[in-house]
C-alpha cells in the first residue's frame, strides 16, 4: 500500500490521517504538539462547530466522543439590525439533528492518542520546508494541513475560486462558563445566537464544549474597521477580552448583558483575536526540488467564521480527498490527481464559499424575500407552520449549502422554496413584509417590536434591565 504523510495535527489533518489508516495505508501524522500540549500549553483554532453530515465522517471512524456530554446545538436565534437599537426581524429555526462545538484541543489530543493505539506513526515536529523535503521524498502522498505561514506559502492563491483580497472582518472568541444553558428569552432549545448589525458586524454566541468537561459558550465578535464593534483588537488576555466583549453586549446586544454578567474564561488560553484573508488555494504545493505537496482545510480553503463552515468544510474535504486514495488505489498521486480531487470536492461543495460569503454581504433581494417570509418562527416544539419550515431550511442549509444558497442568489429559486412551503409565494411575501413593517412602527414608537422569542421591551429599556420574554 502507498504510503501518506499527514502533516498538521487540527481537525482536518487528524480524520484525513485516521482514514487513510484505515484504508490500510502506512500513515505518518507530523504534529508540532504533543497531546499534553495541546491540553496544556495551546489555544483553540476556533469554535468548530460541526453539522450533521461532518459528524457522521467522524462517527464512520469511530471517533465522535463527546455526543453525550457535550451541549447540543439545537437551532439558530437570529436578530437582523439594520441600524443600532433598531431590530427589523428575528429568525428562530431549527436543525434537523443537532450540531457539537468541542474544544479542538480536546479532539487533537485524543484523536492523536487514538490514532498512535490504532497503529498509525506520530511524529512530534515543527515542519518547515527543508523537513517537507524529506518527508515528501520518504512518502507516496505528502498532505499538508498545517497553519504555519511558510507551508502555506507553498499553495499560491486560486484565483478562480477565491472572492475576497482583504480581510473582511476583524475577529475574536472567546469561550466562557458561568452562564445558562439556554437563553432565558427563549428557554425552550438552545440555538447559536446571531446577532447581525448591517453597517458594522456581527456578535454571536455557540454553545461550546471544552477540555475540562464544562458546557460553556463561544462568544464570537466580527467587526468591520472603524465600526463600534472594532474595539477588541489589541486585547492582551482572555480576561481583557471578555471584558471588552461584556461592554460591546451592553451597548449593542442588552438582551444578553444579564445572561453574560457573570461569565468568566474557560482557561487563560481560551480566546483568539486576528484577521486573515478569506480564500482558496490551489490544491497543489510546489517544494523547491519539484516534488508535490498536497493542501488541505485551511491550508487550501480559508473561510471566515461567520458561517460555521470551517471545519465542516475540513471534514468534507477530508473525506472526498481520502475517497479520492482509496479510488487510485497503488497511485500515482501525481499533480494531476490531486487537481482532480479538488475539482470533485469543489463540484459537490462550491456553495460552501458561496454560502459564506453571502453572509458577509450586504443581504441580497432574494434573501430579504425568505427572512421577511419566515418572519414569525418560533422553533417552539409543535410549530410546524410555514414560517417555521422556512427557518428550520435555513438552519439546515448550514449543515448543507447547496440546499438553500442558491435561493438567496436567485428570486425564482427564493420563490420556489416559498411556494412549497407556503403553497403560494406572492401572499407569504407581502404578509411577512407587513409583520415586519408593523415591528418597525412599534419601534418609531419608543416600543418594543414584539418580535416572537425576544424581550418584551426596548434595547434602551434593556440597558436599563427592564423587559420580559415574549
Amino acid at each position: 500500500m502507498p504510503k501518506v504523510a499527514v502533516v498538521g495535527a487540527g481537525q482536518a489533518g487528524l480524520l484525513a490521517a485516521h482514514a487513510l489508516h484505515r484504508q490500510g495505508h502506512e500513515v505518518t501524522l507530523y504534529s508540532d504538539r504533543t497531546p499534553e500540549d495541546f491540553l496544556t500549553k495551546a489555544r483553540p483554532t476556533g469554535t468548530a462547530a460541526r453539522f450533521e453530515m461532518s459528524l457522521a465522517f467522524e462517527r464512520e471512524l469511530g471517533l465522535e466522543r463527546w455526543f453525550d456530554v457535550a451541549p447540543h446545538g439545537e437551532g439558530i436565534h437570529l436578530t437582523f439590525s439594520p441600524a443600532l437599537d433598531n431590530q427589523l426581524l428575528t429568525l428562530l429555526g431549527r436543525f434537523s439533528k443537532p450540531f457539537l462545538a468541542v474544544d479542538v484541543r480536546l479532539q487533537s489530543a485524543t484523536w492523536i492518542r487514538e490514532l498512535d493505539d490504532r497503529g498509525g506513526q506520530v511524529e512530534i515536529a515543527n515542519v518547515d520546508v527543508s523537513m517537507l523535503e524529506q518527508i515528501a521524498a520518504a512518502n507516496d502522498l505528502t498532505v499538508v494541513a498545517a497553519g504555519r505561514r511558510e507551508l502555506q506559502s507553498l499553495f499560491p492563491r486560486d484565483e478562480s475560486r477565491s472572492s475576497y483580497r482583504e480581510p473582511q472582518r476583524i475577529l475574536g472568541m472567546v469561550n466562557v462558563t458561568g452562564v445558562a444553558d439556554v437563553l432565558p428569552y427563549a428557554p425552550w432549545f438552545r440555538p447559536v445566537k446571531f446577532n447581525f448589525f448591517a453597517p458594522f458586524g456581527e456578535m454571536f454566541w455557540v454553545p461550546w464544549y471544552s477540555k475540562d468537561g464544562h458546557r460553556a459558550w463561544s462568544v464570537l465578535l466580527e467587526a468591520k474597521a472603524g465600526g463600534p464593534i472594532d474595539q477588541f483588537k489589541h486585547a492582551g488576555s482572555a480576561e481583557e477580552l471578555l471584558g471588552i466583549a461584556k461592554r460591546l453586549i451592553r451597548d449593542l446586544c442588552p438582551w444578553d448583558a444579564d445572561w453574560i454578567a457573570d461569565a468568566v474564561p474557560c482557561d487563560d488560553n481560551a480566546w483568539l483575536v486576528g484577521s486573515f484573508v478569506p480564500e482558496v488555494r490551489q490544491v497543489v504545493g510546489t517544494l523547491p526540488s519539484g516534488r508535490h505537496v498536497m493542501a488541505l482545510g485551511d491550508t487550501a480553503q480559508s473561510l471566515d467564521p461567520i458561517g460555521g463552515q470551517g471545519a465542516n468544510n475540513g471534514n468534507k474535504m477530508a473525506r472526498t480527498f481520502s475517497e479520492a486514495v482509496a479510488k487510485q488505489g497503488e497511485g500515482p498521486f501525481d499533480e494531476a490527481w490531486m487537481r482532480g480531487a479538488m475539482d470533485r470536492f469543489w463540484a459537490r461543495h462550491a456553495e460552501i464559499e458561496r454560502f459564506n460569503n453571502t453572509l458577509l454581504e450586504p443581504l441580497t433581494t432574494p434573501g430579504k424575500l425568505l427572512l421577511a417570509a419566515q418572519y414569525g418562527s418560533t422553533a417552539k416544539p409543535g410549530d410546524m407552520s410555514p414560517q417555521q419550515r422556512i427557518a428550520d431550511r435555513f438552519c439546515d442549509n448550514f449543515d448543507d449549502p447547496a440546499l438553500l444558497t442558491p435561493a438567496f442568489h436567485d428570486a425564482k429559486l427564493a420563490r420556489a422554496a416559498l411556494k412549497q412551503e407556503f403553497g403560494t409565494a406572492v401572499p407569504a411575501i407581502v404578509k411577512g413584509f407587513a409583520r415586519v413593517g408593523k415591528g418597525q412602527l412599534r419601534q418609531r414608537r419608543g416600543r418594543s417590536a414584539e418580535h416572537p422569542g425576544m424581550p418584551a421591551a426596548t434595547p434602551r429599556e434593556l440597558r436599563r434591565g427592564a423587559g420580559a420574554p415574549n
